[in-house]
């Protein structure tokens, strides 16, 4: 099988990109795995197909016409929503589809509807749709172990669709010392896995907060950067810093950076989107 590709990433968190509106790609975990494969394949933290609803099961509950993220970790496993690859997804399909995203376009994930708009100068917004944060009255519902962090640290729950915890540190000293290599540990167990993000709060100027984070994703391992994690590192550093918190963060991710607006019960993601190449590429039988 040939397939023709666009490679992309978003504050390099990068993705293989696959257009397929009509759902005709045999997408297989075997072969996610192989276009992830920093070596063997073309490497990325997953694979986005874009494929009209109407052509994928999990399309079901869209307008057969709406556009799907169709998106894959890197180890074969589909995922709900990712953030940084919503924005590469919008910047795709622009640059392949003639979508016209100035003034939004609405698109289908396994999280449900987003709409991406694009700001002009490469950088694109995200409506991330509804959040909830975990119910924890002492700001805190679970606990996290990481190789290089001692001891065992308290953690926040935060849905942004998929799930994340996070774990607040208290200088960056401790964010770097972190061995992410290893997957985090969490208790109580998530059920369907979870992505873990480690954050030092760097300040505030006015009202905007600053925020350092690092994060181990469910299916990749650590990447440079996680937009859902982002969301959810604002929402929980939002929620431990209390009434007159910011509601706007900028996030430094080792790839770059992030802003994420809370709005009410929703949030906004911001940040660049960069197409770096296309080809083909041939999928061993």
């Amino acid at each position: 099988m040939t397939l023709a590709f666009t490679k992309g990433h978003g504050t390099q968190n990068d993705f293989v990109l696959l257009l397929d509106p009509h759902g005709e790609i045999d997408l297989t975990p075997a072969t996610v795995r192989y276009l992830c494969d920093r070596r063997a394949g073309i490497g990325g933290d997953g694979v986005i197909r874009a494929v009209r609803a109407g052509a994928l099961e999990a399309g079901a509950g869209f307008a057969p016409a709406t556009w799907f993220m169709d998106y894959w970790n890197a180890d074969g496993t589909t995922s709900e929503m990712c953030g940084n690859g919503a924005r590469v997804f919008g910047a795709f399909l622009e640059a392949e589809a003639d979508a016209e995203l100035s003034a939004g376009l609405e698109f289908g994930t396994r999280g449900g509807a987003r709409t991406v708009t694009s700001l002009g100068g490469g950088r694109y917004a995200i409506g991330m749709g509804a959040y909830r944060v975990g119910d924890a009255t002492d700001g805190f519902d679970s606990e996290v172990a990481a190789r290089g962090l001692d001891p065992v640290r308290p953690a926040l729950s935060v849905d942004m669709g998929n799930p994340h915890h996070v774990v607040a540190l208290g200088e960056v000293g401790e964010l770097e010392a972190l061995d992410l290599s290893v997957a985090p540990e969490v208790r109580p167990v998530p059920p369907h896995g979870t992505n873990v993000e480690f954050a030092v709060a760097l300040g505030h100027v006015g009202a905007r907060g600053r925020v350092r984070m690092r994060v181990h994703e469910r299916g990749s391992g650590e990447t440079m950067s996680c937009g859902t994690g982002a969301c959810a590192v604002a929402l929980a550093m939002r929620a431990w810093a209390g009434p007159g918190a910011p509601d706007v963060w900028d996030i430094e991710v080792p790839g770059g950076e992030v802003t994420v607006r809370i709005e009410g019960g929703t949030t906004t993601l911001e940040g660049p989107a960069v197409l770096v190449a296309s080809g083909t590429v041939e999928i061993p039988g």
